[in-house]
C-alpha cells in the first residue's frame, strides 16, 4: 500500500493516527506481535521502526502490551518520556480471551494516571487491540 493521498485515508495506520516519515519507537516487541500490521506502518511511514534502545525523541510509539508486561501506568508514563509533546502513543493489548489480555478499565485507569487522553480504539488483526493515547501539550514542561 502506498502512502500517498488517495491511499492515506484509507490505511489503518493513517486512521490510527501515523503520519509519512514520522520516527516511530516500537517497545515490547516480541514474536507474538501482529507482523502484518508493523509492516503497513513501516510502509505507511517509508522506513523501519526505531526499536527500545533508539535514543533520541520519536514522532510516535508503538507499544505491545501483555498483562504480564508490569505496571501498565509505569509504562505508559516512560513512554511518554519517548515522545515530544501532542505525540501519539499508540497501545496494542491482546484481545478479549487472549493471553496477556488487559481489561480495558485497566488500560483507562493507566492512561488517566499517566495523564495520557484516551483515543478510538481498533482491532488489529486476528490477535491485537489498539488503543490511541495522546501526550498532553505540556509532557515537556513537567519533566
Amino acid at each position: 500500500m502506498s502512502a500517498t493521498a488517495d491511499h492515506a485515508d484509507s490505511s489503518l495506520a493513517a486512521r490510527l493516527g501515523f503520519q509519512s516519515d514520522q520516527v516511530v519507537q516500537e517497545i515490547g516487541y516480541d514474536d507474538d506481535v501482529d507482523q502484518e500490521f508493523r509492516e503497513e506502518i513501516k510502509r505507511f511511514i517509508g522506513h523501519d521502526l526505531e526499536d527500545e534502545e533508539y535514543d533520541d525523541v520519536a514522532d510516535a510509539v508503538l507499544l505491545w502490551f501483555r498483562e504480564d508486561d508490569g505496571d501498565l501506568t509505569d509504562t505508559l508514563v516512560d513512554a511518554i518520556d519517548y515522545v515530544d509533546e501532542d505525540s501519539l502513543i499508540l497501545l496494542l493489548t491482546p484481545k478479549t480471551g487472549r493471553d496477556g489480555f488487559v481489561e480495558a478499565s485497566d488500560i483507562s485507569d493507566a492512561a488517566k494516571q499517566a495523564g495520557l487522553a484516551l483515543g478510538k480504539s481498533f482491532s488489529v488483526g486476528k490477535e491485537w487491540s489498539a488503543q490511541r493515547l495522546k501526550t498532553p501539550k505540556t509532557a515537556k514542561s513537567k519533566r
